[in-house]
């Protein structure tokens, strides 16, 4: 296998969490597990199909669990594993980061509806 090289530490971490849905995803796992329907509906703007590449590779990535029920019709939920609770941290200061950047933003007068603020 060839030598992988990264410049910064971060590098690597956005390599597995980065882009614009993984995060979103994540967050949404930090607290439940989930079912593919469940995390559609919290995330309206994503499309099944990025959906589920998306989870595919988190789950490639062992950040993610993919659990499916042996019954009919099938059932399949998502969680994360216990590797993957280890971003909660990370996760959580990104979320606390967010809200007192659109408080910041708010204060300077912009318009932001903020519909689930991250209490936990």
């Amino acid at each position: 296998m060839p030598t992988k090289t990264y410049h910064i530490g971060v590098e690597a971490t956005m390599e597995i969490i980065g882009g614009k849905w993984k995060s979103i995803i994540l967050c949404h796992l930090r607290h439940q597990t989930m079912r593919n329907s469940d995390l559609k509906r919290a995330i309206p703007q994503i499309t099944q199909k990025m959906l589920t590449q998306q989870l595919r590779e988190l789950e490639a990535a062992q950040i993610v669990q993919r659990h499916v029920y042996q019954q009919v019709p099938p059932r399949v939920d998502y969680q994360l594993t216990e590797y993957g609770q280890s971003l909660s941290g990370i996760l959580h200061e990104l979320c606390t980061w967010g809200e007192d950047n659109i408080d910041r933003r708010r204060a300077d007068g912009e318009t932001i509806e903020l519909l689930n603020r991250d209490d936990i």
